[in-house]
């Protein structure tokens, strides 16, 4: 059963809109009510969204985050959770990215899909995903917390986008028929030094079953993932902090380099 009244969640998501414009932090909503769980904190991260939305944001695509079973242990669940990605945060390879637009930011390195047909659930499997895609590109994500100290709880994130921040994508589309996206290794630097090593199949095990989880949790809140969507598949690495001067370098086999510069 909901916890929270309509309103109690739409106050919610209104302190992190002002969190998110005043880049100052708020504490965590499971502080004061630790029961809050995983319907409660979409039901204030579509509030969010909508305020969002009516500020002029353009919604460009979907990330996932906590694909991998060690992250779900930390926060003690046993699914992925979702965000929307707008398309004011996305950037390309060699973009230089500001340390100061973000709160807490961290980075991890990603495969991301891009759909040329729609998906809908609740039945979705991974061939589906592969009929419907367009290509695969070597991605950067710049993950942020409006939660104090990234003190989360699954509500916690869940309400916050799943900590989106921005992306960072690759200009050259692969054929998603060009290899395996579980068998696709990758190598992540920063300053020329290697950081974390990780592989396509860290996300859920398939990237393309992280998009039919995607598109099937989706279908009950009457969502379709549209043709030209960019989904971020999950993490292949834990993540890593940035400081002003960084370059990040994730290298993928098969799909190419992405490399992401952090200024003040």
């Amino acid at each position: 059963m909901m916890k929270l009244s309509s309103d109690q969640s739409a106050a919610m998501a209104l302190a992190l809109l002002n969190a998110r414009a005043s880049l100052i932090a708020i504490p965590p909503f499971t502080e004061s009510d630790p029961e809050l769980g995983v319907a409660e904190g979409y039901a204030i991260q579509q509030h969010l969204l909508a305020l969002l939305l009516e500020q002029g944001e353009t919604l460009a695509g979907y990330k996932l985050g906590l694909t991998s079973l060690p992250m779900q242990e930390l926060l003690g669940v046993d699914q992925p959770d979702f965000g929307p990605i707008f398309s004011s945060t996305i950037y390309r390879d060699g973009a230089t990215v500001s340390v100061s637009d973000f709160i807490a930011p961290r980075v991890e390195a990603e495969i991301a899909v891009v759909l040329k047909k729609d998906l809908t659930g609740p039945h979705c499997t991974p061939a589906q995903v592969y009929q419907a895609t367009d290509g695969l590109l070597a991605a950067i994500e710049i993950v942020d917390s409006r939660i104090t100290d990234w003190k989360i709880k699954i509500a916690d994130t869940i309400a916050d986008l799943a900590s989106g921040g921005a992306i960072a994508l690759s200009s050259t589309l692969i054929p998603v028929d060009a290899c395996d996206p579980r068998l696709i290794g990758m190598v992540f630097t920063k300053n020329g030094e290697i950081i974390a090593t990780g592989a396509g199949a860290a996300a859920l095990g398939d990237p393309l079953a992280a998009v039919a989880w995607l598109a099937n949790t989706l279908a009950p809140l009457g969502v379709t993932l549209r043709s030209g969507s960019v989904i971020m598949t999950g993490a292949l690495h834990a993540m890593a902090p940035i400081s002003p001067g960084d370059t990040f370098r994730a290298e993928f086999a098969h799909l190419g380099p992405i490399t992401l510069r952090i200024a003040e």
